[in-house]
């Protein structure tokens, strides 16, 4: 493992925050970049932003809304289902997390209407499921000398536990009512052992409105304004097994609810007037969200020593608002027809996740009489903001597709997706950051997820106006889990506090069914 070198620096006076802010890890979860929508374009690894004429289109590249003929109407429903050794629940606590789940994930409509010989004018309606929560994540490993109260012991002992401190959080203060001893010092029990699990549900739907046309079927051009509906749910346990032979259990219960909007702006050109080769580009704009955390905590400790349980947070909450600007994403994709029985399609995306704005609400609320809603002004999170772009990388997607009828109305469908990894090697959760978004912490863990590969596989019937198709998709990633953050205190050695990395991953399974309507 390679640890992180850490300093951890006496709490400096800030100026008082009345709200608070995101943090780095809590952000990923934020980034929409699932592959889902329609069957046909799960089948097609997504990779249509230049082939265009399918509903699922108009989340990236609204001009391929501009490529339809006729009008139609579409609905996508199916399972999610999670595999794998870390999809087990062994952390002993029922979170009624279920591996495998139903799930709606698209309806919509495009309306088409000609405007001219060559010409036409389109408007659309999508709904999709731009990102799934659910997963189970359950781990276990050894630990050596080090332990999570030992981190709040270092944090105490630096002086970060101070009133005006952000550093200072809702984990550390639990510890610090069991370890804190008459002579103001904190103590701590190295552990040698944890276990963690979690359950995470949810959703974020996106509901998207565009418009999009062709001029003389050589240019098409579009644009869609997209609402983004944040719905997530977490449920969390941590473990551990003390060398004193106490045992703590650390709980942690965490929404997150809000909406943003993005605009996206797309257009694709047929460089060659007697050729189908197709050239896609399209922006998007970063999703603006406006949300709100709501968290609870509870920590029970089992001393050795005595059959007594100690518990004094038990529903400790808190509730507050704050907002995450994502970052630009830019595309540029490639689609080419033989006939009409072969399709391909290629998709090339970036997005600099590092450049994620963490903003801080200032307090200064307003009225908006059209939502019959209060806003507030808020400020970038400077120090969350640098943390973010030390552990984040940009993210590069490329999407391949192909579609093969062997006949008129039966369609075969291949695709494939690779999504680099998006934290740096050593990328690390800090607890140590002057910023809300620590101070308003509940948990110390995270992990370091590395590059997604996709692999999609789909069939396609048309029986007259009326078509049906079906995909599946596998996806697969790994990562390094730690309990807590690791670090070296250069004042004290005392206080080294190492936390090996533990191999996780997350294995999905996809079915996806489509029906639908041309008229």
């Amino acid at each position: 493992m390679k640890s992180k070198y850490f300093l951890l620096l006496l709490a400096l006076g800030m100026v008082s925050v009345p709200m608070a802010a995101q943090e780095t890890y809590q952000d990923t979860k934020l980034m929409e970049n699932e592959l889902n929508g329609t069957a046909r374009y799960v089948g097609m690894g997504g990779a249509m932003e230049a082939l265009g004429a399918d509903i699922s289109t108009m989340q990236s590249n609204p001009a391929g809304i501009g490529l339809f003929r006729k009008s139609q109407f579409a609905i996508s429903g199916g399972l999610v289902s999670q595999s794998g050794d870390n999809s087990k629940k062994n952390w002993g606590v029922d979170f009624k997390g279920d591996a495998t789940n139903a799930s709606f994930d698209q309806a919509g409509f495009v309306w088409a209407s000609r405007t001219g010989r060559n010409s036409w004018l389109n408007v659309g309606f999508n709904f999709h499921k731009s990102r799934n929560f659910d997963q189970i994540l359950s781990t276990a490993n050894k630990l050596t000398n080090a332990s999570l109260n030992k981190f709040s012991a270092a944090k105490y002992a630096q002086g970060l536990n101070q009133k005006d401190s952000w550093a200072w959080n809702g984990v550390d203060d639990a510890y610090a009512h069991f370890l804190v001893n008459d002579q103001n010092a904190m103590n701590y029990y190295n552990a040698t052992s944890f276990m963690f699990g979690q359950y995470q549900k949810g959703y974020i739907g996106e509901y998207d409105f565009n418009i999009s046309g062709n001029i003389n079927n050589r240019v098409f051009l579009g644009a869609t304004f997209g609402i983004h509906d944040v719905n997530y749910r977490s449920n969390k346990i941590y473990t551990e097994n003390d060398a004193s032979g106490a045992l703590d259990d650390n709980y942690e219960m965490l929404k997150i609810d809000g909406t943003g909007f993005d605009i996206k702006f797309g257009a694709i050109f047929r460089p060659i007037e007697d050729s189908p080769f197709r050239i896609g580009v399209y922006v998007n704009t970063p999703v603006f969200y406006d949300l709100t955390m709501r968290n609870a905590y509870d920590l029970t400790w089992y001393p050795a020593s005595t059959d007594k349980t100690y518990n004094p947070d038990k529903g400790n909450a808190a509730d507050y608002d704050f907002k995450v600007y994502t970052p630009w994403k830019f595309g540029v994709s490639l689609g080419h027809t033989i006939g009409d029985y072969l399709a391909m399609g290629l998709t090339y995306e970036y997005q600099k996740y590092g450049a994620i704005d963490n903003r801080v609400n200032d307090g200064d609320s307003y009225y908006d009489y059209w939502t019959d809603s209060y806003y507030s002004d808020s400020n970038s999170d400077d120090a969350m903001n640098n943390d973010t772009e030390l552990n984040l990388k940009s993210v590069h997607l490329l999407k391949v597709g192909v579609e093969y009828k062997p006949i008129q109305n039966f369609a075969i469908r291949l695709g494939y997706n690779y999504m680099s990894p998006q934290f740096n090697t050593n990328a690390y959760r800090d607890g140590s950051i002057q910023s809300p978004g620590v101070a308003y912490a509940t948990s110390a863990d995270y992990t370091n997820w590395k590059a997604t590969n996709r692999f999609t596989f789909g069939l396609g019937y048309t029986y007259g106006n009326f078509f049906a198709d079906a995909a599946y998709q596998y996806s697969q990633t790994n990562g390094d889990f730690y309990p807590f953050m690791s670090y070296y205190d250069n004042k004290s050695s005392d206080y080294n506090n190492i936390a090996d990395a533990t191999k996780v991953s997350f294995d999905r399974h996809q079915l996806i069914f489509t029906v639908g309507y041309k008229f």
